[in-house]
């Protein structure tokens, strides 16, 4: 099967070839353009391109139904038969599936579906490029290096199955990380964006930014451990309520393992979380935050089930008005904890109605508190709590009766994520964000600011 070779007529071809009780075949078909820079110049750039085809064979035995999934990329003609006996003799060698249900029906088709897929290359840099160049000439007249790079892939996924369904969803991500240094090395400051095509994204006015950050960092301060009233920007925000999600699922809560598990049983669904009117939601339609309107599953988990593949999916509401009101669920979870359905998105959105930005926020601030950029070396300390430990990173600032009076230096710190939605005294205006630990992952976010009145720093790192 040659790249001439559109992805739905593999998809065809293979559901052509089964002979299993049901077939889920998954093609993707993935570009991407990219720009690298170092000390205020273009080092490389590249576009790639890449196809990956996802068998899912079900059988049906007298014990009950089992899967196999095989995945290859680079799929040739001669190779798609041996993928497809591949997943089938997976299904047979496997034993009956815990999470096994019937097939998906009933979804309208993709009216693109046989359309050729979406394709991304260097013209997505068409106005970003030039502007960064400009960027590049303001920091060298600055005295400020800037180091960093851009990313944007496109992914066209067709979903076809011997029961009918056949989806289509084309899926833009485009992510940008900035990073400014002293020519010393002694000074560092981070911007990220995440975009869908790069037309929103401002290299002065992010290059801005860290100018005035590198400006803060002139004056150094040294604190110690302790909890400090702290503001946490929308992507320190992202990166630990994309934890808090992926800690959500409905049968784990069920069975007391999680943060979300009821003391002496059930889940903590219909308990306050936070005195702020705080909504955690995913949409798959949210403006700018689009993803896949249907369930695509390359494997099984709590997370996740190969037979929900086609699943159509509605918004959800996670957290409604600070009340927790969805744990996540695969139909089988959800029927083996009596919870209602609600599949994972691939998006995340927090609001609590505030209107202020984050500057706006700094200047409020009565006392002292500090000022983070990110987080990152994001780790799991323990479950029950949701107990999460980590590291500020390039800059955490201290600001004094509403104004930012210099840098001080990095802690680890040790917070639940779960447990500072109690205790956040402000949540400011929801903006797109992009996650600075988990971008790789996740991109499509759109958060706030949080002030917590009490944030723990448990120790001093020497980090940048």
């Amino acid at each position: 099967m040659s790249r001439a070779s559109k992805p739905y007529e593999i998809v065809e071809r293979a559901l052509d070839l089964s002979t299993a009780d049901n077939c889920v075949v998954i093609a993707e078909e993935a570009s991407s353009a990219n720009l690298r820079w170092a000390g205020n110049a273009l080092t490389t750039n590249g576009v790639t391109r890449g196809r990956t085809l996802t068998v899912i064979a079900t059988v049906d035995g007298t014990e009950g139904t089992a899967s196999g999934v095989v995945s290859r990329s680079a799929v040739t003609a001669d190779d798609l038969e041996p993928l497809v006996r591949a997943a089938e003799a997976a299904a047979r060698a496997a034993g009956p599936a815990e999470d096994a249900q019937p097939p998906v029906t009933g979804v309208p088709a993709s009216p693109d579906f046989a359309d050729a897929p979406a394709e991304t290359g260097p013209e997505v840099f068409a106005d970003f490029a030039p502007a960064l160049g400009e960027a590049f000439a303001r920091a060298r007249a600055g005295g400020r290096e800037l180091y960093g790079f851009a990313r944007h892939e496109m992914v066209s996924t067709y979903l076809g199955t011997s029961a009918g369904l056949r989806l289509r969803h084309d899926q833009p991500t485009g992510t940008l990380e900035l990073n400014a240094k002293s020519p010393d090395r002694t000074r560092s400051a981070w911007a990220g964006r995440a975009t869908r095509d790069f037309k929103d994204v401002d290299p002065a006015a992010l290059d801005a930014e860290l100018a005035r950050r590198l400006g803060w960092a002139q004056r150094r301060i040294e604190l110690p451990a302790g909890r400090y009233q702290t503001l946490l920007p929308p992507t320190a925000v992202a990166d630990l309520l994309i934890y808090q999600l992926w800690s959500s699922t409905a049968r784990d809560a069920a069975e007391g393992r999680t943060v979300f598990s009821r003391p002496g049983g059930g889940t903590r669904l219909g308990e306050t979380l936070s005195p702020l009117p705080l909504t955690l939601r995913s949409d798959p339609h949210a403006p700018g935050l689009e993803a896949a309107p249907f369930v695509i599953a390359h494997s099984s988990g709590d997370e996740a089930s190969v037979f929900d593949n086609g699943l159509p999916l509605e918004p959800t509401d996670w957290i409604g008005g600070g009340r927790l009101e969805r744990l996540s669920t695969t139909r089988h979870t959800a029927a083996s904890t009596g919870l209602p359905s609600a599949p994972a998105i691939d998006n995340l959105l927090l609001e609590g109605g505030g209107e202020r930005s984050l500057d706006e926020m700094v200047a409020a601030t009565t006392g002292r508190a500090l000022l983070l950029t990110c987080l990152w070396y994001i780790r799991e300390v323990d479950p029950a709590t949701l107990l999460l430990t980590g590291l500020t990173r390039d800059g955490v600032y201290l600001v004094e009766d509403g104004e930012v009076v210099g840098e001080v230096n990095n802690f680890r710190f040790n917070e639940s994520p779960v447990d500072l939605l109690s205790r956040a005294s402000e949540a400011g205006r929801t903006e797109r964000t992009l996650p600075r630990e988990w971008g790789d992952w996740f991109t499509r976010a759109a958060m706030p600011a949080l002030r917590v009145p009490d944030f723990n720093m448990s120790s001093v790192s020497l980090g940048v």
